[in-house]
């Protein structure tokens, strides 16, 4: 099951990577993303993090990419570093693009075929693969619905365990402006073994339109808030070693599209 994955993976990699050669991209957006916040938990308590983020669209379905730069304020994690850095790789192959088929009516409007490639310092390397929808949920901006087999590639051996992760964009008026909160949530919904226990990250952001605000152009330039919620932190069972693994943190944001 496992090799299966990892193969089917790097199949879905490369049948989008075609797919960007037949389809050109209908559209993009980028984004720079400036956090400072606290009460982190097994990492240093304090965090400055700058994260660089694209999605994108074709005819054969959508990307998503983004790379966190992390730095640890006056501490050191658990592997001596001050500075690390975490990015997902996320292509979704659409079967109601590929056959003319998404419907704005109706709960689904799209089934796809979604992929993860999880990375970072310190030889992190997690391969995700599972089918997905998109939703017609009245009054949100998009509503994805994906489920993955994830399977980590650790220094010790692989595991393997099932992941459910929704995504959501909802807007709300606010005077002259606009107020969007957005975010995921990734569900590990099973224990694979001793050591990597079922978690919940829970991760939204709640961002207030200042370029609207101020007579500029929308949907450019946000600040506002990210709350981050995360059971079992890493998969770590909270009070194992007498460690504290539930972890509430607030950062204050700003963020630039571009």
């Amino acid at each position: 099951m496992t090799r299966l994955t990892v193969t089917a993976l790097s199949a879905l990699g490369l049948a989008f990577s075609a797919s960007a050669v037949a389809y050109p991209m209908q559209w993009q957006n980028n984004s720079l993303t400036y956090l400072y916040g606290t009460d982190f938990q097994l990492d240093p308590k304090t965090q400055q993090t700058l994260t660089f983020e694209h999605v994108s669209g074709r005819n054969a379905g959508d990307l998503f990419l983004f790379v966190d730069a992390i730095h640890y304020q006056g501490a050191e994690n658990g592997f001596g570093y001050r500075d690390t850095f975490y990015g997902e790789l996320s292509p979704r192959l659409s079967f109601g693009k590929l056959t003319d088929s998404v419907s704005n009516d109706g709960l689904i409007r799209d089934v796809l075929l979604a992929a993860t490639y999880e990375f970072g310092r310190g030889d992190l390397n997690n391969y995700l693969l599972g089918p997905a929808l998109d939703l017609n949920v009245p009054g949100f901006d998009y509503f994805q619905l994906n489920s993955y087999y994830r399977y980590a590639d650790q220094p010790d051996g692989g595991r393997g365990v099932w992941q459910i992760t929704p995504v959501w964009g909802y807007t709300l008026p606010a005077g002259r402006s606009d107020v969007l909160i957005d975010g995921f949530i990734d569900w590990v919904v099973d224990n694979d073994g001793e050591d990597y226990h079922a978690n919940l990250h829970f991760n939204p952001q709640i961002k207030y339109d200042m370029g609207k605000a101020l007579g500029w152009s929308a949907k450019q330039f946000y600040t506002g808030v990210e709350y981050d919620y995360w059971k079992n932190k890493y998969g770590v069972n909270n009070g194992n070693f007498g460690l504290d693994t539930n972890q509430s943190a607030i950062s204050l944001l700003v963020k630039v599209h571009f």
